[in-house]
């Protein structure tokens, strides 16, 4: 099992670090059916070059009792003087168990309480109802579309791209308290 770095503790979720020995799960996780069909899944290479960079990193999901992976989170931007990080991948292998919700919440907590980001963006595919309505309902909002910029099997679809401010996300959570 590998023992990256824990980088943020969540109520049942951690974020680790992830190393070299998680890459099979990577792909795994990434090439399903149910997962693949949202995302433009990237070579091990790709992913190698990208994973754990001054720029980026790629973040394992968790859970905190038993160290069972849940997802993975790869993290673009860490470098831009601009103070934007982009979540550009957030793919949950566990559906359906909260941990959507807990993930979102602990990026934001990661990117404006701990690293003192400005803006955080992704983008979603326009047909991604489920990714959306979570997206959406942790703070991030709908701030442009792409209309047919990725080919996929001969079709062309469209982005979403959502984003949220230091400052939205800091109002939203002095009303929770």
């Amino acid at each position: 099992m590998a023992e990256g770095k824990i980088i943020k503790k969540g109520k049942r979720i951690q974020f680790r670090q992830a190393e070299e020995d998680d890459m099979d799960y990577i792909m795994e996780v990434e090439y399903r059916p149910e997962n693949a069909k949202y995302v433009i899944p990237y070579t091990r290479d790709v992913h190698m070059t990208t994973l754990n960079t001054k720029a980026a990193i790629h973040i394992i999901i968790e859970t905190i009792d038993t160290r069972k992976k849940v997802g993975f989170l790869m993290i673009a931007g860490l470098d831009n003087p601009s103070k934007e990080i982009e979540f550009t991948r957030i793919i949950l292998d566990e559906k359906g168990k909260g941990y959507g919700h807990e993930t979102l919440q602990m990026l934001e907590s990661w990117a404006f309480d701990d690293l003192k980001f400005h803006r955080a963006w992704l983008d979603c595919k326009d047909y991604n109802a489920r990714a959306l309505h979570v997206y959406e309902s942790e703070g991030l909002v709908r701030e442009g579309l792409i209309r047919e910029t990725i080919l996929t099997d001969g079709v062309y679809e469209n982005l979403i791209i959502l984003g949220i401010l230091d400052r939205e996300y800091f109002a939203r959570k002095e009303t929770k308290k």
